[in-house]
């Protein structure tokens, strides 16, 4: 237990076990609870400033001893780990709900809202005073007393929901497996994903070579396997997870999950006034309301179909007329654009690929990092770790310790897929305690090394990591010191991928390229001949990579805001959105949704929310051509956007401060030119 309650900067992974989570997070709460109580007898007529800063001394307590055990629970995932996580769950969940619903604690805040100028409270401090009033409203502090049972009753089931869809996703995805024994069935595979496999199969005592459903493995296969029927094989496993079909069928089926996750989120949201769940969720987001929403996606996508239609008949096309495919079934589609791709543009992601080893683009991340912010990154020994690939590292500018973060970048079995961003810490201030610095967990899936090979990126994989590296430098880089709308806290959920979306232009400048681009075995920076073509097919399909997220974000959306109850909605919303703006045949088989971790899982902010990546690339497109227009390494520029947007964090509303950065409102022009649809 002590491990999880340290007062340290960063976490004791080596001491932290399974049997600890439970006792320590019980024992975090009862201290919690009664210091709460000791603060409210105390604010009666005392110093509300005080009792502001002891509650969010409180929250930090809780969030520095769950976000580890929370991230252990992602990426080193086993049985009694997570039936301690589970276990708590529910506790964290009645907690969460007693606090939004206590109107002591509210009319604490009402009178520090009533005299934050006479208080002298922070801009910062006012915002997350705001932010805390529109919270107890959205967490039913106004209800009836049967009502707010009900409330609670609600969150706890959707929590324990969502957890266990995710582990539906690890378990489908970890229990399907494909042995082979002849090398010439992995026809057209790269060399490195041949010797990947068969370093897996090595790893769990087979001959031959194994396959799974980790990224690099089903991308590998999808993208370059000349086999078809194993290409459909590996489909079809992938995208029949966790339903009632495939290889697994009905052994971790997520579709009544689906269901009761829907109904209780439109419950919840008719319990709170709101006539949808969609409604809810925007109530914390940049968009006014659902009609706003659904213009924006259904003016991208208009402008986008055709372009995507465009994409799809010269890749059947060119399947028919040089692959001899009469017909493009959907486990051909990746096959045939990489074929198309490297018939058009003499190139491929593997001729790509050795001029990335990971460490060498990792390196030319930190150097073009401090090029446009000023700060410096420095890999440090003395944080402890969960896993032997994990690098830790110190961010500081001119000396002066900023932050600290953690890269996790290699796929493994019993971690989830995907890549993300998450605190560890928060940045604030305490007047008792001092400053505590930002702590990050940067998370990939990337193909590990094979053998003495370091680690090869393809370029998609570059452009998670800077991806990724833009969440991290959103939360680590604030200067904002009230826990509550430090970093990614207390931002507008549809402007949180701005600063990640932002840094993956560095990705394909020619300058930045130099600095992260060394081939593997040379050193040499990615040849001009290659650069040349990889910018012609930087566009390659854009059309389609456009209308596939916007068909993501219009279900997300459509569902959430006129989900009826009925079952069959579902269904019918996913076929109408695929009618509208699809243009890749689908699988009859096809259970996409019973994977769709981003609004069933535990991923909090993106049910009704997943439009975000579209609305925060809008920001992100117009934000970049500013340094377009200054040079990509403009020195002013780069500290305009710092102190404009990265340090902010949650302290002032997301469109003002774009509109301080850029001196205007975004126009959604510069995304459709990024993309090349205009």
């Amino acid at each position: 237990m002590n491990a999880l309650l340290l007062k340290s900067s960063f976490p004791d992974f080596d001491s932290i076990s399974a049997e600890h989570v439970v006792p320590a997070i019980e024992a975090i709460l009862k201290a919690n609870r009664s210091e709460l109580a000791s603060i409210k007898v105390g604010a009666e007529g005392a110093d509300l400033v005080q009792a502001f800063h002891a509650l969010e001394r409180l929250s930090a307590r809780l969030n520095d001893a769950w976000a580890p055990i929370a991230h252990l629970n992602a990426v080193m995932s086993h049985d009694a780990l997570r039936t301690a996580y589970n276990t708590c769950l529910p506790l964290l969940s009645a907690y969460e709900t007693e606090l939004g619903q206590d109107r002591d604690l509210l009319e604490i805040y009402e009178a520090i809202a009533a005299q934050q100028t006479a208080l002298q409270l922070s801009r910062a401090e006012c915002k997350a005073v705001a932010n805390a009033l529109r919270d107890f409203r959205l967490s039913g502090v106004a209800l009836s007393d049967d009502d707010r049972k009900r409330y609670g009753e609600l969150k706890q089931r959707l929590s324990e929901q969502t957890s266990l869809f995710s582990e539906h996703i690890l378990d489908a995805t970890d229990a399907w497996e494909k042995v082979i024994k002849d090398e010439a069935e992995l026809d057209g595979l790269p060399e490195t994903a041949i010797a990947l496999a068969r370093q897996a199969a090595e790893a769990k005592g087979y001959g031959g070579y194994l396959l799974d459903l980790s990224s690099p493995s089903y991308s590998s296969v999808m993208t370059h396997a000349t086999d078809r029927g194993l290409r459909r094989a590996v489909y079809e496993a992938y995208t029949t997870r966790a339903s009632e079909l495939g290889p697994q069928a009905g052994q971790f089926d997520n579709t009544a999950l689906i269901q009761t996750i829907l109904e209780d989120r439109l419950a919840l949201a008719k319990l709170l006034g709101f006539g949808q769940f969609s409604e809810l969720s925007l109530a914390t987001k940049m968009a006014e309301n659902p009609a706003a929403v659904m213009t924006f996606l259904t003016d991208l996508s208009n402008h986008s179909k055709v372009v995507a239609e465009q994409d799809f008949d010269e890749i059947a096309c060119f399947g028919s007329e040089a692959l001899g495919l009469s017909s493009i079934q959907p486990w051909d589609v990746a096959y045939c654009a990489d074929r198309l791709k490297r018939h058009r543009f003499d190139l491929s992601d593997e001729d790509l690929r050795p001029y990335f080893p990971a460490q060498k683009v990792i390196d030319g991340l930190f150097e073009i990092v401090q090029r446009i912010f000023g700060v410096e990154v420095t890999p440090v020994t003395d944080m402890s770790v969960w896993h032997p690939d994990v690098t830790t590292y110190l961010i500081h500018r001119e000396g002066v310790p900023l932050a600290r973060f953690y890269f996790d970048l290699y796929a493994r079995a019993k971690k989830r897929g995907g890549a993300w961003m998450a605190d560890c810490r928060c940045r604030r201030q305490d007047p008792a305690h001092g400053l505590t610095l930002p702590v990050a967990f940067l998370t990939c899936n990337f193909p590990p090394p094979v053998n003495d090979q370091p680690a090869l990126l393809r370029h998609d994989d570059v452009v998670t990591l800077f991806h990724e590296f833009g969440h991290g430098l959103h939360h680590m880089l604030t200067q904002v010191d009230c826990a509550s709308v430090s970093g990614i806290n207390g931002v507008a959920w549809d402007a949180v991928e701005l600063p990640s979306q932002f840094l993956e232009n560095w990705c394909w400048d020619p300058e930045a390229l130099n600095l992260i681009s060394g081939q593997v075995e040379t050193g040499e920076p990615l040849p001009l001949a290659l650069l040349d073509k990889m910018q012609q097919a930087r566009n390659f399909c854009s059309g389609m990579q456009m209308v596939r997220q916007l068909e993501f974000a219009l279900f997300d959306f459509r569902l959430h805001n006129e989900f009826d109850g009925n079952p069959a909605t579902l269904q019918a919303i996913l076929d109408q959105v695929r009618a509208a703006v699809s243009v890749i045949p689908i699988s009859e088989t096809n259970r996409f949704q019973n994977g769709f971790s981003h609004i069933f899982g535990d991923v909090m902010g993106y049910a009704a929310g997943y439009y975000s990546y579209k609305w925060a690339e809008v920001l992100s497109a117009d934000a970049f051509s500013k340094f377009k227009e200054d040079g990509i390494f403009n020195r002013q520029t780069g500290e305009r956007f710092l102190t404009t947007v990265l340090e902010q964090g949650g302290a002032r509303d997301a469109l003002e401060l774009f509109v301080d950065f850029r001196g205007r409102a975004p126009t959604v022009t510069a995304l459709l030119q990024q993309e090349g649809i205009l």
